[in-house]
């Protein structure tokens, strides 16, 4: 895939993670003990061979340059391709703010135009996937398709993709067009909002949508054009978890505790690679007892932990019993503290006896640096 570039829009929206996306993006949320959001798309682009990848970073920018750095643990700090991140520019002369993404990427048009390759992969970064990218961009460029579309067919009797894109099929099973998810039906083909594009119907689609003022972010432009162009479907059939509510959130976190999910997502077609960080081994003290959990490394626990996340670093004292949540990295939990579907952010402290429990469809979240007591406490 050295003929391809990869382009990553990270323009998910932030709002329904409250809090956890209050200083970063939707696609740093941390995730399986050690992974941030964003590490699967770039991995699954790394993995098929694309080298040459622009991550387009919407406003909350320190977060996103924290963990991509210059690319090493992808292995794009190259001489030639490798990572670009491309950051909102800002005019101080104009009174009118822009709103969405597609400026960001007329601005930096000439990333791409002066790029060997000649055909582009989009992708955001919500849809949670272990995707062989390889054999998806031969069947696009065996069709000869402008437009090739990654989708899955799905069973959603619980409305985890209520708000995603739906692809629609003709009588014919021809690609007719795409709509939104409003949970009308069980069974759909959804939109894994991954496409291939040849490089001129970008520029087409980007030039006609900045002189026609009809879009205003990239998406919308996409989606204003499908009719011009030759479209093509690809089936995804692996596992797929969408990232767009704090629901879903929490369940696609604790769904890695199913060890055939887990080895599916990390490593059917390439490991998944993320941030290195060193750490000792997770020390684990003779009051610790642990159940179906994940537990990343330079922890130390003295407590009870079950069908629970625990990031790097966290220590929990004797006395804790902790269930159904997610433990971000370095917090600190004090003796005799029980929680249950519970969000703690990085760097929370929960101070000695207290109890924090949520609801599976709405867990607490504790911000991060949070300190958190019982009532009367200083």
């Amino acid at each position: 895939m050295k003929n391809c570039l990869g382009i990553i829009n990270l323009s998910e929206v932030d709002s329904p993670f409250g809090v956890l996306c209050q200083n970063r993006p939707a696609s740093m949320l941390p995730f399986a003990g050690r992974y941030r959001v964003i590490d699967f798309t770039l991995s699954n682009m790394v993995n098929s061979g694309i080298n040459n990848i622009g991550v387009f970073t919407g406003n909350k920018v320190r977060s996103v340059m924290d963990h991509l750095g210059s690319g090493q643990p992808w292995d794009l700090d190259r001489k030639i391709n490798g990572l670009f991140l491309f950051t909102p520019t800002y005019d101080y002369t104009s009174i009118n703010a822009k709103v969405g993404d597609l400026d960001l990427f007329f601005q930096n048009k000439s990333f791409v135009k002066n790029a060997k390759q000649e055909n582009i992969f989009l992708a955001k970064t919500y849809m949670i996937a272990n995707i062989d990218l390889k054999e998806a961009y031969q069947e696009f460029l065996d069709t000869g398709a402008d437009i090739g579309i990654i989708y899955k067919k799905v069973s959603d009797p619980k409305n985890r993709f209520i708000g995603c894109d739906k692809i629609n099929f003709d009588g014919k099973g021809e690609f007719e067009s795409i709509g939104t998810n409003l949970g009308m039906e069980e069974n759909f083909d959804l939109s894994l909002e991954m496409y291939f594009m040849k490089k001129n119907v970008y520029f087409d689609l980007l030039f006609d949508s900045v002189e026609r003022g009809n879009a205003n972010y990239l998406k919308q432009a996409v989606l204003n054009s499908l009719n011009k162009y030759k479209v093509h479907t690809i089936e995804f059939t692996g596992y797929v978890s969408c990232i767009n509510t704090l629901r879903n959130y929490f369940d696609a976190n604790m769904a890695i505790l199913n060890q055939e999910i887990s080895n599916e997502l990390f490593f059917e077609h390439g490991q998944i690679f993320t941030k290195v960080k060193d750490e000792p081994s997770t020390h684990y003290k003779k009051n610790a007892r642990i159940k179906n959990s994940f537990v990343a490394n330079g922890c130390q626990i003295d407590g009870y932990v079950e069908n629970s996340i625990i990031f790097r670093g966290v220590k929990v004292e004797k006395g804790c019993i902790i269930r159904n949540s997610i433990v971000m990295q370095k917090t600190h939990i004090d003796e005799n503290v029980h929680l249950n579907y519970t969000i703690l952010d990085k760097r929370t402290t929960i101070n000695k006896g207290v109890t924090l429990i949520g609801d599976p469809s709405l867990p607490y979240i504790g911000g991060k640096k949070a300190v958190i007591s019982k009532e009367g406490d200083i």
